[in-house]
């Protein structure tokens, strides 16, 4: 199986691709990025492009599936305009591209409380994206609904490191139907996706698949 990974040198997108390296069902994993990112393996076929013109390199997005953990922040964007051309605008051509390419399963990273009525503007660009690619008509679409992800990030978040100190006493008190809030490892949802879309076939499945993924699934998935 070919999968391209989208948000490759994010937290998330970075941990699906070493995992993605080791599986031996995966034969490539492509790679679009900005810059060079400084990883050597036989399997990685990364391409350095311009995100504002993906039509360009429409060719490389003839894969099997499209794991998408792109994702920006509305400070280091520095505008919610360019925050929501990242967050929705790349994402959503991405996967356009790799449907028209033939890609068969999309699996996307979006976040807990995605919504497009909501009037919280991040969470209203993520359900917009959700419900753009739904239309896609992807035979097996898979949405992740992570809430805080625990990682080291190569960029600083002053609140969300604020955040990873306090949830995993906060975690304890997020049960029953509040565990969907719980902070969950980045290493976690990483291999979660990367046995989902080892377990999905590249033959286009006989009735449509869609589905969320809230925390109690992803660990479950992540096995």
């Amino acid at each position: 199986m070919n999968v391209m990974v989208l948000g490759a040198t994010g937290l998330t997108g970075g941990l699906v691709v070493q995992q993605l390296l080791s599986r031996e069902a995966i034969s490539k994993v492509v790679v679009p990025v900005r810059k060079p990112v400084s990883v050597e393996h036989p399997k990685l076929d990364q391409h350095v492009v311009n995100f504002d013109d993906l039509t360009a390199h429409a060719d490389m997005f003839a894969v099997d599936a499209l794991i998408c953990c792109l994702g920006t922040t509305i400070k280091k964007a520095g505008s919610q305009e360019n925050f929501r051309k990242v967050d929705y605008g790349y994402a959503l051509a991405a996967a356009k591209l790799a449907r028209e390419q033939g890609a068969k399963s999309l699996i996307l990273m979006s976040a807990i409380g995605a919504s497009s009525s909501s009037t919280i503007f991040y969470n209203r660009v993520k359900g917009e994206l959700e419900d753009a690619v739904r239309d896609l008509d992807f035979p097996y679409l898979s949405i992740y609904h992570p809430s805080l992800l625990l990682g080291n990030r190569q960029e600083h978040r002053g609140g969300e490191e604020l955040g990873q100190m306090a949830m995993p006493l906060v975690n304890r008190v997020l049960i029953g139907p509040l565990d969907k809030y719980r902070a969950i490892k980045a290493e976690t949802v990483a291999e979660a996706m990367v046995n989902e879309v080892c377990g999905v076939s590249s033959a286009e499945p006989a009735e449509r698949v869609v589905q969320v993924r809230e925390y109690p699934d992803i660990v479950a998935l992540a096995g």
